[in-house]
């Protein structure tokens, strides 16, 4: 693998460094600079005439701002002649505005979709899509990767006596019935209601937690309210423990004070986004080695599916 070249952008060098070490290479130089009134400037400092270029850059937050830094970065890679560009984006920004939910409003997962490619970016690799069909929006090569290959041995290894998936909300049971069914483990929903107006969600559970060790899973867990309301009605209706999976830790507002202040046992995330506040609650997985062996099957055309069966 001498015909490419890895670059990280600011969003999360530690990602980079990672992803560099697990296919035995160094982290390829660049500069990226704000100019005094905040626009993004770029320059490589090595050339990438001929090379195969890999991008990795998450699009959390500040969101816009590391979104515009790849664009940024691929256009002055394409304009330097690189042969490819792949942007591994671990965490894809946007991903929830992917439908018109309301009238008059965007579906901004297909406008970043239509500026990634517009920049000269001639594949995507990323992990658990908040909604699968944002693949569809693009017309390169979209590999939408599955965090639960790095939950499973997790889980695996607490030998828990007698686990269960939950899904926290009903949108959420395709993904958890998938990964229920690469462990072998039956499924209950957590129903998030209103019953009446100006009344406060009530959360009743369909199936049978008595006495179970509850894994709730999500793709990704943000101000933390729908997991932390989740897992209290879980332990109501008798749950031994209550465990929540959520592949991205964005983790905005109160989210941390919330689950350090909840029932939760234990909740396990990646390192997809950088997580910038600790809390004794939450266990960081590590992808980047699954994102550089995907990297070196793509560069030799091996097969990536083969990794998830």
């Amino acid at each position: 693998m001498r015909g490419f070249k890895v670059f990280s952008g600011n969003a999360h060098k530690e990602f980079g460094q990672e992803f560099a070490k697990h296919l035995d290479v160094v982290l390829s130089k660049i500069m990226i600079n704000r100019f005094s009134d905040g626009e993004i400037g770029v320059q490589i400092q090595e050339s990438v005439r001929g090379k195969d270029v890999f991008i990795i850059q998450p699009t959390c937050m500040p969101t816009n701002d590391n979104l515009m830094e790849l664009l940024i970065m691929s256009d002055a890679f394409k304009r330097s002649s690189a042969n490819s560009i792949t942007a591994i984006i671990p965490y894809f920004g946007y991903a929830r505005q992917d439908r018109k939910a309301a009238p008059r409003v965007p579906i901004t997962a297909k406008l970043v979709a239509n500026l990634i490619q517009n920049a000269g970016i001639d594949r995507v690799i990323t992990m658990d899509l908040h909604a699968g069909q944002i693949q569809g929006f693009f017309d390169i090569p979209v590999d939408n990767l599955y965090g639960s290959i790095i939950f499973q041995d997790h889980i695996r290894s607490k030998k828990l006596p007698n686990p269960i998936i939950a899904s926290p909300d009903i949108g959420g049971v395709a993904r958890a019935r998938y990964f229920g069914q690469k462990l072998g483990l039956d499924l209950v929903i957590v129903d998030k209601r209103r019953e009446r107006a100006n009344e406060s969600e009530v959360m009743n559970i369909i199936g049978d937690v008595q006495g179970k060790d509850v894994i709730l899973v999500d793709d990704m867990i943000d101000t933390a309210g729908t997991m932390c309301k989740a897992a209290q009605a879980l332990k109501d209706k008798g749950a031994t423990s209550v465990m929540a999976l959520g592949t991205h830790a964005i983790l905005s507002g109160p989210a941390i004070e919330r689950i350090e202040e909840s029932v939760l046992d234990e909740v396990i995330v990646s390192n997809s986004i950088p997580l910038h506040k600790a809390c004794k609650k939450i266990t960081v997985l590590n992808v980047a080695p699954l994102f550089a062996e995907v990297v070196r099957r793509i560069y030799h055309n091996e097969s990536v599916n083969s990794l998830f069966m």
